[in-house]
């Protein structure tokens, strides 16, 4: 009896109605309501798990269990994926009919069924995070007339933390604000990212943590117990990787003025020293009255006024 329930099939053969009282007759009516509905009953489809979850590369089994009321001569299952990236845009797996099976071609040689025709189980290998979704088990196998079942199951792909990226950008003067940052690229669950000193000093490190999903850092008003190296860790539960800055504080040189300031003052120096030069210069070519003198002009000046006074003697003589 148990090997017929299990196709659907009942051996049993009604009591002769002239041994059957209202009770037997009761238990009759009930016999025939049962046979009918499972006649129409839909096929049962059980998933095994609600759920799993697999490390990304590995290998995992999707359970897909069916009860029909006749045999899989015209057997029909489709699997199908709702991924996680894009849950609204469903996409057809491996398909069973009548003794062919189909794959998708972005998962031939990864994808195959594993159980038929007893079971509708697939085995997926090489896992990858975009394998990650719902999936759907539909079974039907004609003539029976009722819808197929269906049967979902969600998938989790998990993936460690990626090597993640650490930068800095900012003012590195003493007085000045410094932003580090982590990113990291891949990772399922995603990765919990974290900064530490990794030796730190005696006195507290200035720090404003802007997220720890943003892997941010502000640090304000750095000083010479700011700098050292400092680790960000970027952690999952399959694992953890870390990437380093070393940080470097300097100071501007002494002085109110700067170096700008000082080349200027240098340039003034030497402005105002070229204008003393000039200055002595032109006095010393200058007269005493405060023009400019010319010998030449000076010694004519002189020659005439001699030769003048000679001709005005030679006209007293005669």
């Amino acid at each position: 009896m148990p090997a017929l329930l299990a196709t659907g099939l009942l051996a049993a053969s009604p009591p002769p109605l002239t041994a059957m009282g209202a009770s037997g007759r009761w238990m009759l009516w009930t016999w025939c309501v049962c046979l009918a509905a499972r006649e129409d009953a839909a096929v049962s489809v059980t998933m095994g798990e609600s759920s799993l979850e697999v490390v990304r590369g590995d290998v995992v089994v999707l359970p897909c269990s069916f009860l029909t009321a006749t045999g899989p001569s015209r057997l029909n299952v489709i699997w199908t994926l709702a991924p996680s990236s894009s849950p609204e845009s469903p996409v057809q797996v491996i398909v069973y009919d009548h003794g062919q099976v189909i794959e998708d071609p972005s998962l031939a040689g990864r994808v195959g069924f594993t159980g038929l025709p007893a079971r509708a189980d697939i085995m997926l290998n090489d896992t990858r995070v975009s394998d990650a979704g719902v999936y759907r088990c539909m079974v039907n196998n004609p003539p029976e007339p009722a819808d197929p079942g269906i049967g979902e199951l969600l998938l989790s792909v998990l993936e460690p933390p990626s090597l993640p990226v650490c930068q800095w950008d900012g003012d590195i003067e003493l007085g000045g604000s410094v932003q580090l940052s982590c990113s990291v690229a891949e990772g399922v669950p995603t990765p919990d990212v974290r900064w530490e000193r990794v030796n730190p000093g005696d006195e507290p490190v200035p720090v404003d943590v802007e997220g720890e999903a943003s892997g941010s850092v502000q640090m304000v008003n750095v000083s010479s117990q700011t700098a050292g190296l400092y680790r960000c860790s970027a952690s999952n539960v399959l694992g953890t990787e870390n990437c380093y800055v070393n940080l470097a504080v300097y100071r501007t040189p002494d002085g109110p003025s700067g170096v700008l300031p000082s080349v200027l003052l240098t340039l003034t120096m030497i402005l105002v020293l070229l204008a003393l030069v000039v200055l002595v210069l032109w006095l010393h070519r200058t007269g005493p009255d405060g023009r400019w003198s010319d010998r030449k002009g000076e010694d004519e000046e002189c020659y005439n006024e001699i030769r003048y006074t000679a001709y005005v003697m030679k006209r007293s003589f005669v």
